[in-house]
C-alpha cells in the first residue's frame, strides 16, 4: 500500500481507468462475437446489421488505443469478407 498521498490517488485513478478499459474491451469483443455468430448461423442480413454496429466500436477502440489501428482494420476486413462469402454462397 502506498504511503504518499499522491501515490494513493494514482492507485485510485489506475483502478478507475482499468475498469473503464476493461468495459470498453469487453464491449468490443462482444460486438465482434455477435457478427461471427450471425455468420456462423448463415444469416447475411443479421450479420450485416451486426457488422454495422461493430464497425464504430472497432474504430473507437483503435482511436483510444485499446487495439492497434491495423488490428481494427484487419478485423473489420475479415468480418466483411465473411459476410460477402456468406452472401455469395448458395442457399443449402
Amino acid at each position: 500500500m502506498p504511503i504518499l498521498r499522491s501515490s494513493m490517488k494514482d492507485l485510485r485513478r489506475t483502478a478507475r481507468r482499468t475498469a473503464r478499459n476493461k468495459a470498453a474491451v469487453g464491449a468490443l469483443r462482444t460486438a465482434v462475437k455477435k457478427v461471427r455468430l450471425q455468420i456462423a448461423q448463415r444469416d447475411p442480413a443479421a450479420a450485416q446489421a451486426a457488422l454495422a454496429a461493430a464497425m464504430p466500436v472497432l474504430d473507437r477502440a483503435a482511436a483510444k488505443g485499446f487495439i492497434h489501428k491495423n488490428a481494427a482494420a484487419r478485423t473489420k476486413s475479415r468480418l466483411a469478407q465473411g459476410i460477402r462469402r456468406l452472401a455469395a454462397a448458395p442457399k443449402p
